[in-house]
């Protein structure tokens, strides 16, 4: 079962944890998440996987985390996970998820774990 990466090609960590997998020799399918955003069960998976709510798996510098007023403390799970949903640029990345387990690469070196 090949490993799969959320990944963001402009992303300094998203290509070194995808040349990480490459070196490990791991079969990887790469989902460039911007152009095709995780469906809501999928990122309800991933979130179970890394045993985190919504907001942890958020990137708050991000513009639109402040636009979006998603800092306030009365959102549901479901409102925060709409957002990331419509603005995957929210999701923090990269992701690797291997045989029922998720890891986000920050740093890269985190994926090992799951490998």
């Amino acid at each position: 079962m090949a490993a799969t990466i959320y990944h963001n090609p402009r992303c300094g960590k998203s290509r070194e944890a995808l040349k990480l997998l490459q070196e490990q020799g791991a079969e990887t399918e790469i989902v460039e998440y911007l152009k095709t955003p995780p469906s809501r069960e999928a990122l309800n998976r991933i979130l179970e996987m890394l045993h985190l709510e919504p907001r942890q798996l958020m990137r708050t510098k991000e513009k639109e985390y402040k636009e979006l007023g998603l800092a306030a403390g009365d959102l549901s799970r479901d409102q925060l996970i709409d957002a990331m949903l419509e603005h995957p640029k929210l999701i923090e990345r990269p992701i690797v998820i291997n045989d029922g387990k998720a890891a986000i690469g920050r740093p890269p070196e985190n994926i090992l774990e799951i490998l």
